[in-house]
C-alpha cells in the first residue's frame, strides 16, 4: 500500500478478533511509532502491551476504577468494565512521559509527540492489514488506572490502541473537503 492511499483510507475497526499481532508486526508498529516528531530527541513516549492474562489484569484495573468512583456499583457493571479490554486480542497503552524540566519543549509538545507515536502505530497496523482502534474514554484519565499503570503526576495516558485481526468490514468514511478546514493567509 502506498503512503497516500494509507493516509487517505485509514479507519478504525471496532470489531477485532485474534490472533494478536505477531512479534514481527509489533516490531514494525513500534518502529513506526518511534519516528514521531520529537523536539530535542526527548523520546517522551512509553508503551504498555496487554495480551492474554494482561488483558484480564487491565479489566480488573478498570473494575477497580469503577468501584472507586461508586462503591455501591452492582456486579453487572463491574463485570462490564472487566470485559472492556477483551474486545481485542491486544491493547497497547500509549503514555506521554512528560519531562517538565525541559524549558525548550513545552508539555503540550511532548504530549502531542506521544499522540503522533500513537498515530504511527495506527498507520503501521493498517498498512499491515491489521484491525486497529484508538480508544480513550474516562479510563485514560482515571486516577486509579493512572496509578495502576505507574504513571507519574506529569504523565498523560494518550490512549489505548486496540489491535487484532479484522473482525468485520471497514465502514465507509465520509469524504471531507479540505477547504472547509483551511484558512489561507497570502
Amino acid at each position: 500500500m502506498d503512503a497516500m492511499t494509507l493516509l487517505h483510507e485509514r479507519g478504525s475497526m471496532g470489531k477485532l478478533t485474534g490472533p494478536a499481532p505477531s512479534a514481527e508486526q509489533l516490531d514494525a508498529l513500534y518502529r513506526a511509532a518511534l519516528r514521531a516528531p520529537d523536539h530535542k530527541e526527548l523520546r517522551p513516549w512509553r508503551f504498555v502491551e496487554f495480551s492474554g492474562a494482561g488483558l484480564e489484569r487491565l479489566g480488573e484495573l478498570f473494575a477497580e476504577a469503577e468501584f472507586h468512583e461508586d462503591p455501591h456499583i452492582d456486579d453487572a457493571a463491574l463485570n462490564a468494565a472487566r470485559k472492556k479490554p477483551l474486545r481485542a486480542p491486544m491493547i497497547i497503552a500509549v503514555i506521554a512521559r512528560v519531562m517538565p524540566d525541559e524549558p525548550k519543549v513545552p508539555r503540550v509538545e511532548q504530549v502531542l509527540s506521544a499522540g503522533c507515536a500513537a498515530h504511527g502505530l495506527l498507520l503501521a497496523a493498517h498498512a499491515q492489514g491489521l484491525g486497529v482502534m484508538w480508544r480513550t474514554g474516562r479510563y485514560a484519565f482515571d486516577p486509579t488506572v493512572r496509578k495502576g499503570l505507574g504513571l507519574d503526576e506529569q504523565d498523560e495516558l494518550v490512549g489505548f490502541i486496540y489491535l487484532g485481526q479484522l473482525g468485520g468490514r471497514h465502514r465507509s468514511l465520509p469524504e471531507h473537503d479540505p477547504a472547509d478546514f483551511v484558512e489561507r493567509w497570502s
